[in-house]
């Protein structure tokens, strides 16, 4: 039974029933796409739990319905702080609210909100993959409900939603091969996980300089573990301990470019002499540092922009599925050039 001095709740139906919330609040809507028999299921289970609609839920469907759903994997972080800012800037030109959620980088964050955007009746949903999301049935119901849904940044399902990506695997080609043009040759790429379609373009386009100066591959050179600022800086610092350790970094994102820098300066080494050091990140954090950090800048405001004009085009009938990228750009300060290019 549900405790009396709470009041009972959708996800309290859900729960009781193996089901989703969305299952429960199509149900309670008498949606035509879930049967008779689940709908009996959840309206007898409400009435003997004396369920009560949302009055927030209600009242948000009554007197605001252009309403889109946003969760970011770390809302923390400059980059999804821009992404939402974008977001939430094209919405209000065109008359939407914006509801966000962060998902703390965690699956049963995530689908726990998608669930929640369903039962609050948004009218699309925007997302980037938490880290540890490698179960999309949260999305792929989303899909089958037709409720629509772009991600941005780290993506999944490219066959059934429209995505925004930046085009970090040229990016990162650039990147390091302008540190091998500047002197550096033992070249590491500190990542995060690689079942994130992120890190893979990334690290693709690192390996594509490599091959392409015909410098060897060395594996030991290469670590893609959790996105977290101690786990970074612990790799760093055994990368930097190894008696072959490298002369350069290339940095995943801003989590891991800062626990590098960190790392080096931990250890007593030179940036750029020691140790060269590009990282993707913002411009207002790589230019404060000393050394001046030479960066991949990410446009995230352009990209939560574009990702809301998508999704406002697919609310209003557009099912065409498209994928936009967001160019990067390259900026060289003071961490990445041992010499001069000639």
């Amino acid at each position: 039974m549900t405790d009396n001095k709470r009041r009972t709740s959708q996800k309290d139906l859900a729960k009781k029933l193996g089901v989703s919330i969305a299952t429960v609040s199509r149900a309670l809507r008498n949606c035509p796409e879930i049967g008779k028999e689940m709908q009996d299921k959840v309206k007898n289970l409400a009435k003997e739990l004396n369920y009560r609609p949302n009055p927030f839920a209600q009242s948000l469907r009554r007197e605001a319905p252009k309403i889109i759903g946003v969760v970011v994997p770390n809302l923390v972080t400059h980059y999804y702080a821009a992404v939402l800012d974008g977001i939430e800037d094209e919405a209000r030109r065109k008359g939407y609210s914006v509801i966000s959620a962060n998902s703390h980088e965690d699956f049963e964050t995530e689908a726990r909100v998608i669930d929640n955007f369903v039962g609050l009746h948004v009218e699309g949903i925007i997302a980037g993959l938490a880290q540890s999301t490698t179960d999309y049935s949260h999305f792929e119901e989303i899909a089958d409900m037709r409720i629509p849904l772009v991600f941005f940044g780290r993506t999944c399902l490219t066959d059934r939603f429209s995505s925004v990506t930046a085009n970090g695997d040229e990016a990162a080609q650039q990147a390091t091969q302008h540190l091998i043009d500047t002197g550096s040759r033992r070249i590491a790429f500190i990542g995060g996980p690689n079942h994130l379609d992120m890190v893979r373009r990334r690290k693709h386009g690192y390996l594509e300089a490599l091959r392409g100066s015909k410098i060897a591959i060395d594996r030991n050179m290469v670590v893609c573990d959790k996105i977290d600022y101690d786990i970074a800086l612990q790799s760093a610092i055994e990368l930097l301990k190894r008696p072959d350790r490298p002369d350069a970094i290339l940095a995943f994102n801003d989590i891991i470019t800062f626990a590098a820098f960190t790392a080096i300066k931990q250890l007593g080494l030179r940036i750029p002499e020691d140790v060269a050091l590009i990282g993707f990140t913002d411009d207002l954090h790589a230019a404060y540092v000393t050394p001046r950090m030479s960066a991949i800048e990410d446009r995230s405001h352009k990209m939560g922009v574009t990702a809301c004009r998508l999704l406002l085009r697919n609310i209003a009938g557009d099912k065409t599925i498209y994928h936009e990228k967001v160019p990067q750009k390259l900026v060289i300060r003071e961490t990445s050039a041992k010499k001069p290019i000639s």
